[in-house]
């Protein structure tokens, strides 16, 4: 059972992460994404079952073609009247390259309904893969604008200047969702490398894997310059009791409150 991916264990963790992102960010555009996310990740369920299965009506009309082709091929060759005549040598000719002509054409034909079904399969799954991209550009919009060098910069916001309500804690959880996002679309892709063996597909899905993980490790960049900023500006004043530490003039220590890493949830 771990040996493959589980499309129901995908689904329940972006389920969660939906959840997540609404309790932090009730609302917001990347909890709407998430959302969207979600219902491709049910539809690939479907989609990457149906992939794998065998096409049976498109077999048949495939298998149908070609026994029809070789009875056709059995009757002309019945019909054919040799004779040692010399008049008649040119007929016998004639009639041997129409035959071979329809031998090639018959193979070309056959190689044809062959592959028909794995080009339809393979177009099918690099349609839904081609919107899950679209997807994963959507959730590196949403966190392009999440900047934490302004959090410890002074400067005059212009008129088109992104608005950036959130604080350094809100903005490592944000790009942190989108974080996790990127990773289970890769995920998602990946069940359809799993369900096929068309090396078209596998690329496909590899490369989108390969885009997740470059924009994941950006993203991931700015989330250790907000941990950084977290911990240089110091804990939140905490108030003392009279007579206690504070009042012999002996602050609390630093690192007793920063373990170096943010909280999560």
């Amino acid at each position: 059972m771990y040996r493959t991916l589980n499309p129901d264990k995908i689904i329940v963790t972006l389920e969660q992460l939906e959840r997540r992102i609404d309790d932090r960010f009730p609302g917001s555009g990347l909890s709407r994404v998430c959302a969207e996310l979600t219902g491709v990740a049910r539809e690939t369920k479907t989609r990457v079952a149906e992939v794998a299965a065998p096409n049976i009506p498109l077999r048949a009309v495939s298998i149908l073609s070609l026994i029809t082709g070789l009875m056709l091929l059995g009757y002309v060759a019945t019909i054919i009247e040799v004779k040692r005549d010399a008049e008649n040598l040119y007929g016998v000719l004639q009639g041997l390259d129409s035959a071979f002509n329809i031998i090639i054409l018959m193979g070309a034909g056959a190689l044809f309904l062959s592959g028909l079904e794995a080009r339809w399969k393979r177009q099918q799954a690099l349609t839904h893969l081609h919107e899950l991209r679209s997807i994963v550009h959507v959730v590196d919009m949403h966190q392009l604008t999440k900047d934490p060098s302004r959090i410890s910069t002074v400067a005059v916001a212009t008129p088109n200047s992104p608005q950036r309500a959130l604080s350094p804690f809100e903005l490592a959880r944000y790009l942190d969702y989108c974080s996790e996002m990127l990773s289970l679309a890769a995920k998602v892709a990946a069940l359809y490398a799993q369900g096929t063996k068309d090396p078209v597909v596998v690329e496909t899905a590899s490369d989108l894997g390969q885009i997740t993980s470059n924009m994941s490790g950006k993203i991931w960049q700015k989330i250790t310059l907000v941990q950084s900023q977290m911990l240089l500006s110091g804990p939140p004043p905490t108030a003392l009791p009279v007579g206690g530490p504070g009042a012999m003039g002996i602050q609390p220590e630093r690192g007793a409150y920063h373990s170096g890493t943010a909280p999560t949830g």
